[in-house]
């Protein structure tokens, strides 16, 4: 284990067991505690690191009323990784303990920064929980619609990851805005969802509350049996889970709503059991309220004598507390009752003194107002001073690697320059050597038509000696057909297949004729095979059905001959095969040299130099193969030629 994290461990130990007696003693502790958690790596688990241990040492600060210093780091080291989720988890902890001290400016504006920070993290849970904590501190303020805008866009976040706590508490936090603005009836139907969805999550204390705050809406609407029920309800699941907060809540509750009733009895025995509880609770101020509420009970059934006791209680205990609304509140009271009573003098007194406390109440929120803004403009100010140091420090390291990067940028540009030139004087030198190999293509292409124009009138000729003129009249039409289309399809680098076959096929009807039918032939195209689609340079089957024809099928006597044409597609190549059943090859050489012939056939000479040319511009499988077939006594039985070719497409 390194040494990082045999000092993470320990600090987890004085943290999680030790610090119950660490806070007991002077900040120095906590100071050098901070020193050593800031001693670990900057990085993200040591921005988790500060923020749990912020957590655990809040009490100790919020009791010194001074900001929590390992918040403060986790905020500071978080900028320098820009970290923006740690941020918002900072800012949210700060702006909760600003609420908890009634600083709800701070707490607003350090929420506010929290939300910012969860959208650039790209958090929903932690924006759910930031818009939540903004708008609590937005109805701390009286700022209701944007309390509602707020946790209303909470509410609908919550519900697309489906996390109960941030719906529960969006859900309340709604209710309790509709509730101050008197829209009862939606506010407890708000309460309601929020009931149920703590129900199913077993929270007893959100139970509690979501009942408690029905009941006000209820008793907002003057069905105070409804709310008294609900009190009840809130009552027996505060008393259950030993919340003497909660308790005080639902005892007060009752004695106001029994007091609307004008059951005096019932209210004064349940504001007196507050009284009771409030000993358990550390805020003084129920103590106060509680005092307040009884002495209005006692005012209204005009016994002035005891509330007058008891406001005095309350307005002693606020005095030495320093609860000047619990003041200004009982002085007004109290006001009123001395007018009820006819003493005027002393209504006025008290009203006076209401009065007073009130201006000093509205003095003491100016000035934390404006000390609030200072601390958000000193944080605004800090927060600018960082991004400039840091702006400061960026542009100096690009100004040193500057040069660096410079030369890197010239060399690389340099190199690029120098590929490039090869590159580009490779590829022009293949441009070229292309353009040569298609002129000569070309040039092939062109002695087709007057070798094939030579054999077909060679043909023509014998056929004129040997069949009657009215035939060779027949002849000579379809061979004129013919040449039309051999001189339309050789304009062309590539043709449709369909084109190639019907004049394949109007060349061997003549040779078939000219032969008096000794062959019979059939072509064969795969069912793949789109015609119209595929593209075949023009006249480069024809050279091996002739060839196959006159070297092969009119030497034979012994049977039919056959002539098949096969065309298919294998992968990216368009296969043709030509098969005869004819003598082969090495009798047709036998009575070529019986006849003393030396001619070489230029056709195919020629045909095998395009297939060549072809192979080289495209760059891909092009060839011709020859093989001789045998039957089962390993006699000649004919040829097969197979034409491989690149597959082209009109598309």
């Amino acid at each position: 284990m390194s040494s990082r994290s045999v000092c993470r461990l320990l600090l987890l130990f004085i943290f999680q067991v030790v610090s119950p007696l660490v806070w007991a003693q002077d900040s120095v502790t906590t100071y050098q505690l901070l020193d050593s958690v800031s001693q670990l790596r900057p990085d993200t688990a040591t921005v988790s690191t500060l923020l749990a241990k912020g957590r655990l040492t809040t009490r100790y600060f919020d009791s010194r009323k001074q900001d929590n210093i390992f918040f403060l780091e986790a905020i500071s080291l978080s900028q320098k990784l820009k970290y923006p989720r740690g941020l918002s988890m900072a800012y949210n902890e700060l702006g909760t303990g600003k609420r908890n001290r009634s600083q709800y400016i701070l707490a607003e504006d350090y929420h506010e920064r929290a939300v910012k920070y969860a959208e650039e993290a790209k958090d929903t849970l932690l924006m759910a929980q930031s818009l939540n904590n903004t708008g609590v501190d937005c109805r701390r303020l009286d700022k209701l619609q944007k309390a509602f805008d707020l946790h209303l866009k909470a509410l609908h976040l919550a519900e697309q990851i489906g996390n109960v706590k941030n719906i529960c508490v969006a859900t309340n936090s709604i209710g309790n805005i509709q509730l101050s603005e008197g829209k009862y009836e939606e506010s407890i139907q708000r309460f309601k969802r929020a009931l149920k969805l703590e129900e199913e999550s077993n929270n007893p204390l959100g139970m509690a509350i979501n009942y408690g705050n029905m009941g006000y809406a209820y008793q907002g609407l003057g069905k105070l049996d409804e709310a008294i029920g609900l009190y009840k309800n809130s009552l027996a699941i505060n008393e259950k889970i030993k919340n003497p907060t909660g308790i005080v809540i639902c005892y007060n509750a009752l004695g106001s709503a029994y007091q609307e009733k004008k059951d005096y009895t019932a209210a004064m025995d349940y504001l007196r059991l507050a009284l009771k509880v409030n000993d358990q609770v550390d805020d003084k101020v129920h103590i106060a309220e509680s005092y307040m509420h009884i002495g209005k009970l006692y005012s209204v059934q005009n016994k002035h004598d005891d509330a007058r006791k008891f406001f005095q209680q309350a307005i002693d205990l606020s005095v030495y507390w320093g609860f000047k609304s619990i003041l200004m509140d009982t002085y007004k009271a109290m006001a009123a009752d001395y007018k009820n009573s006819g003493d005027f003098q002393k209504s006025l007194e008290a009203t006076d003194k209401s009065l007073l406390y009130k201006d000093s109440i509205l003095d003491e929120k100016s000035t934390m107002a404006l000390n609030q803004m200072q601390t958000i403009y000193d944080v605004d100010l800090k927060d600018n001073q960082i991004r400039t140091l840091e702006h400061d420090k960026m542009v100096s390291e690009l100004r040193t690697k500057r040069n660096v990067v410079f030369i890197f940028a010239l060399v690389a540009f340099l190199l690029m320059v120098t590929v490039g030139g090869f590159f580009y004087i490779r590829h022009r030198n293949l441009e070229e050597n292309k353009q040569t190999l298609q002129l000569e293509l070309r040039s092939l292409r062109s002695q087709m038509n007057p070798h094939f124009i030579f054999n077909s009138l060679s043909s023509i000729h014998r056929y004129i000696w040997s069949n009657n003129q009215e035939e060779a009249s027949d002849y000579l039409t379809k061979f004129s057909k013919l040449m039309r289309l051999i001189l339309d399809n050789t304009q062309h680098t590539f043709i449709s297949l369909n084109k190639e076959l019907e004049s394949l096929r109007l060349y061997l009807n003549l040779e078939s004729l000219r032969c008096n039918g000794i062959f019979e032939y059939n072509i064969h195209v795969a069912d793949d095979i789109n015609d119209d689609e595929v593209l075949i340079p023009p006249m480069i089957l024809q050279p091996y059905v002739e060839n196959a024809i006159w070297h092969g099928l009119v030497h034979k006597t012994t049977e039919q001959g056959k002539l098949d044409i096969f065309i298919k597609l294998s992968g990216r190549s368009l296969v043709c095969t030509i098969s005869d059943n004819g003598i082969g090859r090495k009798k047709a050489m036998e009575i070529k040299a019986r006849k003393g012939k030396v001619h070489n056939s230029v056709g195919m000479k020629v045909t095998e130099g395009r297939i060549d040319l072809i192979r080289k511009i495209n760059n891909k499988d092009a060839s011709v193969s020859v093989t001789d077939l045998e039957n089962e006594t390993g006699e000649a039985a004919g040829t097969t030629v197979t034409i491989v070719l690149p597959a082209e497409f009109i598309f």
